[in-house]
């Protein structure tokens, strides 16, 4: 189905719509120029892989796309809060995001700081207008899903598991959970709110669809680590090799290119076999399927 379906045809409506909202969303007056640091960080950049998630989702499952929207926005809010305090010099230190300086590089590190808490709490002020364009009900699914998946269980915890494994060898057991927390919970909240936006999911296509974020978002880590071995630093927008060089665990030391290849190409096929439990028409799965392959076939 997914070579049959236009995926770029469907993104660009649909990024348009995202950037705007991000645009409209971030004010350029702010205390102390405070919103240019957060328009930077967000604006211009990135694959949006998250955001399309969310709306694809939603529509796969018939939901209310002004809520999915909104929490397209939100999603990528706290992606963007996550990549300036990964990147700040507590961390991993890195110059180089999207194909340009870092926040803390290019506005200094007190602004980077304050601006990825703005992101992280501007994100919840997305999934709870106050115009009654969202019901109750759907603002509570997503502002739970969401706080989850960014917190101590998830992203945040997945973060500190990475900082506190350098120069350590981890088993696959290991490794699994700290790119499920770290990186894959945001890319399954994604699912999750996209499904959250519908009235009527039936239990077993939720679980469905739970199984399809999940192998997708472990794919994409393991995609990330080979990239980071296999391309060069223009084409990633990121400095290439920063894993190997700060001796970080990864899908490529564990196992070898070739072995991360394969299972990459495993949790493909696992992701799409769980689209097709979902039960859901296959024309409305047909952008969820194109962009699990887009995650595979990336080149940055």
């Amino acid at each position: 189905m997914s070579s049959l379906f236009d995926l770029k045809a469907w993104m660009q409506p649909h990024l348009a719509r995202v950037e705007v909202a991000l645009a409209d969303g971030i004010a350029t007056q702010s205390p102390a120029d405070l919103g240019q640091a957060m328009r930077y960080a967000v604006l211009d950049g990135g694959k949006r892989l998250r955001p399309l998630l969310v709306l694809a989702t939603a529509e796969a499952v018939g939901g209310d796309m002004a809520a999915a929207l909104r929490a397209a926005c939100a999603i990528e809010l706290i992606h963007a809060y996550s990549l300036v305090h990964d990147d700040m010099p507590c961390m991993d230190n890195d110059v180089l995001r999207r194909g340009k300086p870092t926040v803390h590089v290019q506005f200094g590190e007190a602004q980077a700081l304050l601006a990825g808490d703005a992101l992280q709490t501007l994100a919840f002020e997305f999934l709870t207008p106050l115009d009654g364009s969202v019901s109750p009900a759907v603002q509570a699914a997503c502002v739970g899903l969401l706080a989850r998946a960014s917190g101590y269980q998830g992203m945040a915890g997945g973060q500190a598991i990475d900082l506190a494994s350098v120069g350590q060898r981890l088993t696959e057991a290991q490794l699994r959970q700290m790119h499920r927390l770290k990186t894959g919970a945001l890319l399954l909240c994604s699912v999750q709110m996209g499904a959250a936006c519908g009235t009527a999911v039936s239990a077993s296509a939720q679980s469905a669809l739970q199984q399809f974020g999940e192998a997708m978002g472990l794919a994409f880590q393991v995609v990330d680590d080979i990239l980071d071995v296999t391309a060069d630093s223009a084409t990633l927008g990121k400095t290439a090799g920063k894993d190997a060089a700060a001796d970080k665990p990864t899908y490529v030391a564990l196992m070898g290119l070739e072995g991360a290849q394969r299972l990459a190409d495993q949790l493909v096929a696992q992701a799409t076999q769980a689209l097709q439990d979902t039960g859901l028409p296959a024309d409305r799965l047909a952008a969820l399927r194109a962009l699990c392959d887009m995650v595979v076939q990336r080149t940055h």
